[in-house]
């Protein structure tokens, strides 16, 4: 028996200024093209099973275009695998904040689809025996996890915080109302372990997977492109899994959009002319140039006098090029005078970070270097945070 394990489709998401000849904000026509793209590569591979493990919109309240591409893409899914098992739980982005809200994603059940948004539950598919375990990520508490056993094969769908898996920087960053760690999740329990929520795709387990987002939808970008670089990861898909055999094999989803991560260029003593031949060198090596593509370019330590300098009217054009050209200028580290008046470099946060760490009293359980290397990490991921969140910094602050 094959599952086809997907999550975070985040339909209706939307970013930058850019609309299509249609007056769709660009991104979420990308974001809606991407699901297309998946659901047709579920129908090609016919699966007997197909999770979809949470954030089917990007919000609880989403606009009649992104309801209704859903549901055509479900209901062209379920035409095409008439036999095939579906389920689908709702994440902390499909949930209403007020329960007499009620959620959309009740909608599907018409297309013999098995929803799970207000609480756990259990779907029992009887001509595959098979039962289903489905736990949104809704406010409530972590229920018990625990199979049936009158099914021979359990399977385990979660939108969640694992949180010794999911790093802590992106927890902070889109906070699960679901936290649990993987001894809580029971993995020899089950067969199989659908994990949404985390938008990379992450191996747990033989038998438990995050399948990651299908396009790049999170607060941070570049922080999601950093982590699939670090564990290998060729972009976002969907996980095929055989229950018998207990192999997976990770399908990629055609980018919907070029991104690229560009630099740093280090400021320091450059001259504005300097600067401006720097970002127009590092932009013009872009594989086939900026257009239409998500940008970024990191210029450290550059002054705030160079900042103002620096020629506008390219960066402009760049900006009209590109669907999105995002230029970080960060500051120097400031100068002060000691006591004696003479002057010297303001310890840096990691220098002072670092300093504090190694002089705390632990216990003996803790590992001091791995303290420190951990507190460090998470100041470089903020740092990446405050570089994707912002435009051009404001240099006069």
């Amino acid at each position: 028996m094959r599952l086809v394990h997907l999550s975070d489709l985040h339909l209706g998401y939307r970013q930058y200024q850019r609309l299509t000849p249609r007056g769709i904000n660009q991104r979420e026509f990308d974001v809606a093209r991407t699901f297309k793209l998946a659901i047709d590569r579920i129908i090609e591979l016919r699966p007997d099973v197909i999770i979809i493990a949470g954030d089917i919109f990007h919000t609880a309240r989403p606009t009649n275009t992104a309801i209704l591409h859903a549901f055509q893409q479900f209901a062209n899914l379920r035409r095409q695998l008439p036999e095939a098992a579906i389920v689908l739980t709702a994440g902390n982005h499909d949930t209403p904040r007020s329960t007499e809200t009620g959620s959309i994603l009740g909608l599907f059940e018409t297309l013999d689809i098995r929803v799970a948004s207000v609480g756990p539950q259990r779907f029992l598919f009887e001509d595959l025996d098979l039962a289903v375990l489905a736990v949104p990520d809704v406010p409530g508490g972590l229920p018990e996890l625990t199979p049936d056993g009158n099914a021979r094969q359990n399977v385990l769908v979660l939108h969640g915080d694992v949180t010794d898996v999911v790093p802590r920087y992106y927890a902070e960053l889109d906070r699960a109302p679901l936290q649990l760690t993987t001894s809580q999740l029971g993995l020899s329990r089950w067969d199989y372990v659908a994990l949404g929520h985390y938008h990379v795709h992450r191996k747990i387990a033989t038998n438990a997977f995050y399948s990651g987002s299908l396009d790049y939808t999170s607060l941070n970008v570049w922080f999601d492109l950093s982590e699939e670089d670090d564990h290998g990861v060729k972009g976002k898909g969907i996980v095929e899994y055989d229950l018998a055999n207990q192999r997976h094999v990770f399908h990629t989803i055609p980018r919907s959009r070029d991104f690229h991560d560009l630099g740093p260029i280090k400021a320091r003593d450059m001259t504005p002319a300097e600067v401006n031949t720097a970002i127009e060198r590092i932009v013009g090596k872009v594989k086939g140039g900026i257009d239409d593509k998500i940008v970024r370019l990191v210029i450290r330590d550059i002054p705030r006098q160079v900042g103002r300098e620096l020629d506008q009217r390219a960066i402009r054009e760049y900006k009209r090029r590109a669907l999105s050209f995002h230029l970080d200028l960060r500051k120097p580290e400031q100068t002060r005078r000691d006591s004696a008046g003479a002057p010297s470099v303001r310890r840096s946060v990691t220098e002072v970070v670092r300093e504090h760490l190694s002089q705390w009293e632990l216990s003996a359980d803790l590992d001091r270097a791995q303290l420190v290397a951990l507190g460090l990490k998470y100041l470089g991921e903020a740092d990446a945070f405050v570089s994707a969140t912002v435009g051009v910094t404001d240099l006069e602050a």
